[in-house]
């Protein structure tokens, strides 16, 4: 009787932990350990097929069309039907619709400030990273640890990464808005912040060398800085600069990020799409859409699978189209130019290689405040946010050997377009990425998993 009860208690014992364990694995949410999300501008149709079709024609696949799970992601701004880079990184940041050109701050009272998804992050015992190609003081990587009425205020924003960021690894350009003008910087307040933070215990390095031999067992935070203004080219890097590639910093900062026995959360901003796509440059907006599809791939490989890897487009810029009928085994530069029907193979809607109807040349609104010329004016304003002159960044520079192609609209810079963006996701937590959307909706995802 006794050895049957004992029998009966152990059957009963294993049942239910086979009960408990087909239960975690079919139903309990799983937090993954690594948790990266890469934005992208541009990130539509319209750039995925082209991009496909340059790098190796209509059979290749890109890294970010293997993803499981997809959605369609709508990105006005709480006050704009077209939002530009600061509330559009907003809302993927803080899950809260904010203005055009305000940086994580209440669109009704920019006196408060929303907190970000990276913030959450790092207080849930996370490790923390930020990569771009672009300026760490732009407003793509500022909104997940900054807070602005206005994001061109990069100098106002380089000081609160120093005073209040909760980032353990950042990596990008933009040393001209952490050093004095004294020093050839931009600061107009004399301090040194690149100093600052190594007497804060920042490990700080410059180059693609001193990054790769930097251990990855760090005992504090590391800064990488590598240029005055934006990161250089992929074309650039691969023709022998010093500076490290988007994939070279994505995996080093896995390396660091991954020593952390709590996990971490890595946000990845491909920012020279974006300055190309201004510039009406179609090769290299291309070319660093695939750079930036590699960086994806490159995160697949050091983050593993059970990682939360998420892809998202932030807005579009200048609406690039590929036009004509190329061949089926056209690629590369076989993609660009005049093709053999005697049409850009490659066209934008608005930009600085357009046609200018007569009109105002340049609107000049006050910050923040829409034009009286009307909704069409504002949005041109709202367009070059980041990159004005008098917003303390150099203006984007031209790009340099490489011919823009037509545009139907003449502007400065390409206009942002109303264009929903991709998201794509793999891992614990991407099965909430489908149909349709709103951008606001990814911070509620990876809230979801931290």
């Amino acid at each position: 009787m006794k050895t049957r009860n004992q029998l009966l208690a152990l059957v009963c014992l294993l049942v239910f932990i086979a009960f408990g364990f087909i239960f975690f694995q079919k139903w309990a949410v799983q937090k993954p350990f690594g948790i990266i999300l890469f934005v992208s501008d541009g990130l539509s149709t319209n750039l995925l097929t082209a991009a496909r079709l340059y790098e190796q024609g209509p059979d290749n696949k890109l890294t970010v069309e293997s993803f499981p799970h997809v959605v369609l992601l709508t990105n006005y701004s709480n006050d704009f039907a077209v939002p530009d880079a600061a509330a559009a990184a907003t809302a993927i940041a803080t899950g809260v619709k904010g203005n055009n050109r305000a940086l994580a701050v209440d669109p009704h009272d920019p006196a408060k400030t929303l907190a970000s998804i990276l913030t959450m992050a790092h207080d849930a015992g996370r490790a923390t990273g930020i990569v771009t190609t672009g300026r760490l003081t732009d407003p793509t990587p500022a909104a997940f640890y900054a807070h602005a009425p206005d994001a061109r205020d990069a100098q106002s924003i380089a000081l609160q990464f120093l005073t209040n960021a909760k980032v353990d690894i950042a990596m990008g350009g933009g040393m001209a808005q952490f050093t004095p003008d004294g020093k050839g910087g931009m600061r107009k307040d004399g301090r040194d912040l690149w100093l600052e933070l190594r007497s804060k215990g920042f490990a700080t390095v410059r180059t693609k060398a001193e990054l790769e031999n930097t251990p990855s067992y760090l005992t504090g935070p590391l800064a990488g800085i590598f240029a005055d203004g934006d990161l250089p080219y992929s074309s650039e890097v691969q023709s022998g600069s010093q500076q490290p590639s988007l994939s070279d910093m994505v995996r080093r900062a896995i390396e660091f990020l991954q020593t952390n026995s709590g996990g971490y959360f890595l946000v990845v901003d491909a920012a020279l799409i974006s300055r190309a796509a201004e510039q009406n440059s179609g090769e290299r907006v291309l070319t660093e859409t695939i750079d930036f599809d590699h960086a994806v791939a490159t995160a697949l490989d050091y983050a593993g699978e059970k990682a939360l890897i998420m892809a998202v487009g932030k807005h579009d810029v200048g609406g690039l189209a590929l036009n004509g009928y190329p061949l089926r085994g056209d690629h590369g530069l076989a993609m660009l130019g005049i093709n053999a029907g005697g049409v850009p193979a490659v066209t934008w809607s608005t930009g600085p290689n357009g046609m200018r109807p007569p009109g105002p040349s340049k609107p000049t609104p006050s910050p923040g405040v829409a034009p009286a010329s009307g909704p069409a004016t504002a949005a041109f304003s709202s367009s070059s946010a980041s990159s004005a002159g008098s917003t303390g960044h150099p203006p984007p520079e031209p790009p340099r050997n490489l011919k823009s192609e037509p545009a139907a609209f003449g502007a400065p810079e390409a206009l942002n377009t109303a264009r929903d963006m991709i998201g794509v996701g793999a891992g614990p937590g991407s099965e909430r990425l489908q149909g349709f959307m709103d951008n606001t909706e990814i911070f509620r995802v990876l809230k979801n998993v931290l």
